[in-house]
């Protein structure tokens, strides 16, 4: 539970900044958080937008640690796939993506089969 608590503290804090970067300040974010690796887009505040809605999530997850953890599940999920889909290919072909990002949601998928409650979520 306690480890469920400090990851969910750590989505309010990462998604969180990357949320509002991403939806307010777009621009600021397509440096920051993309590392300019991609052209200027209105799709950055899509992603601001996701990771508003794991940040919401995750401020529910304070106060309901096991009914919210399928925000994890999800995460683990999204997280796996652009790596699988989006840097690895990046990187087999040296082209440019955000190794910032990269290294956070490798960590992220490293931790979170550990925190995940699966029982609870598939019982």
């Amino acid at each position: 539970m306690v480890a469920m608590k400090i990851m969910y503290v750590a989505n309010i804090l990462l998604a969180g900044w990357i949320s509002i970067s991403s939806l307010f300040y777009p621009k600021t974010a397509q440096f920051s958080v993309f590392q300019q690796n991609f052209e200027y887009s209105e799709s950055i505040r899509l992603v601001g937008a996701l990771w508003l809605g794991i940040t919401i999530l995750s401020i529910l997850g304070l106060f309901f640690p096991e009914k919210m953890s399928v925000v994890f599940l999800f995460q683990l999920i999204y997280k796996s796939s652009w790596l699988l889909f989006a840097a690895l290919p990046a990187i087999v072909n040296s082209s440019p993506y955000p190794k910032g990002m990269a290294i956070c949601f490798l960590v992220w998928i490293v931790i979170l089969p550990f925190v995940i409650p699966w029982k609870y979520l598939f019982s």
